[in-house]
């Protein structure tokens, strides 16, 4: 009977023990970390308890942490950051030890801000080809729609959040591919404010995101952050030539800005980032009438409207179609590369050539007219996408003409009017 109630007391003694180590284990991580953890308390429940399946890579990292301290009896420390002299460096937060292990069966959880647009809607259409993915969509619907995700609402591995990246949001993710931003002259220019705030205290918050659960963080950048280039084709190291008052100003200066922040996250917080200068892109979703030349040649030639060519006319620029874009972005995120990478087709044409290309393929009927131009309009855009090559092993497949019929397909369905061979 002594031993039973010897062998009770030492078991409670040992409990109180492993709970006050838990205690301070969990505060000393907490403070190192200096993020708070809010989650980390249910981390710790949910896998003590078996009920594991709902953590993301990072939730589960981070609990497998606070119980080998408490059985190791030792507190985690920060590792010490380094200094240059101009900044200082500290080591990046601990992504999941087990996040290339094909040990681990668990999905894995990405954030797509913007998802309802155009190019976000495709790449989650890729995303959610593989099984071992789980997307969330925040999007505020500003450019973007639900009709462009309504095939996965109500999938068990998808989520749709209506949000404005403006504001802070907390998820547990993995992965952040960052795209939401207005991304047409009419609707940036009709909003400058939105647009550069987006760019701005939208990259901060998910940059804030990415630093509190350990995620890897893409951004969308633009081959705008060249300005009206005076190199030709532009390779990543080229600086820009931009107007920093000019009414396009909100998007070229915003992304700029944008690409600052990532690369200081990057260097003083140890952030993992991929930076993505995007070219002009085209493709089925596109906004009708969003202001951008080769919707509005579309959108015009199913009409049987005039095309409308911004004078001179002999301004360049490339396309990618937008199923090349969305696998150069995800060849980009799971790749070793921070960027800035191009990503766009370096096929290059005049305004002039793809009016004549869009009467030849939709409706030879049209006519082509000059109208004015607008302010800051580059003369010339082509990439350099050697180092996509090099790097990521990416170019595009589809050529122009192939993907303006594709497109077309797309327009007309949503516009309502058939081909005349079809009337």
């Amino acid at each position: 009977m002594a031993h039973c109630v010897v062998l009770v007391l030492v078991l409670v003694i040992a409990s109180s023990l492993v709970a006050a180590a838990y205690g301070a284990a969990l505060r000393s991580l907490s403070a190192n970390e200096g993020k708070g953890e809010v989650n980390t308390d249910t981390a710790v429940d949910l896998i003590t308890t078996g009920r594991t399946s709902t953590l993301t890579q990072g939730g589960l990292a981070r609990a497998v942490a606070i119980i080998r301290l408490v059985l190791n009896g030792m507190a985690q420390k920060e590792p010490n950051a380094t200094s240059t002299g101009e900044h200082t460096t500290r080591p990046p937060p601990t992504p999941s030890p087990l996040r290339f292990s094909k040990f681990f069966q668990a999905n894995l959880r990405i954030l797509v801000t913007g998802g309802a647009g155009f190019i976000g809607s495709h790449l989650v259409d890729k995303l959610m080809e593989n099984e071992k993915h789980e997307v969330i969509v925040a999007d505020n619907f500003f450019t973007g729609s639900k009709d462009n995700l309504k095939k996965w609402i109500g999938h068990p591995r998808f989520e749709l959040i209506r949000h404005d990246v403006t504001q802070p949001l907390l998820v547990e993710v993995d992965q952040i591919y960052h795209l939401a931003c207005p991304a047409s002259p009419i609707f940036y220019k009709h909003n400058p404010v939105k647009t550069i705030k987006t760019n701005v205290i939208g990259t901060l918050n998910m940059l804030g995101l990415a630093k509190r659960v350990g995620a890897r963080i893409l951004l969308t950048s633009t081959s705008e952050v060249y300005g009206d280039p005076l190199e030709h084709p532009q390779t990543e190291a080229y600086w820009g030539n931009v107007n920093p008052i000019g009414v396009r100003s909100c998007y070229d200066e915003g992304k700029r800005v944008a690409e600052t922040l990532m690369f200081d996250y990057h260097r003083q917080h140890g952030i993992e980032i991929r930076i993505a200068r995007i070219f002009n892109t085209y493709g089925p979703r596109m906004n009708i009438d969003d202001g951008r030349v080769v919707s509005n040649f579309i959108a015009q030639a199913v009409r049987g409207e005039p095309l409308t060519v911004q004078k001179p006319g002999t301004q360049t620029r490339s396309f990618c179609y937008v199923a090349d874009m969305v696998n150069g972005l995800i060849k980009l995120m799971n790749g070793d590369n921070t960027g800035p990478i191009n990503l766009g087709n370096p096929g290059e044409f005049t305004m002039l050539e793809l009016a004549e290309n869009v009467k030849e393929l939709i409706n030879p009927e049209v006519t082509v007219t000059m109208t004015e131009n607008t302010p800051d309009d580059p003369r010339q855009r082509k990439p350099d996408i050697t180092k996509a090559k090099e790097v990521l092993g990416w170019e595009p497949k589809i050529v122009l003409r192939d993907g303006l019929v594709l497109m077309e397909d797309d327009f007309r369905e949503r516009l309502q009017v058939p081909k005349k061979n079809q009337a």
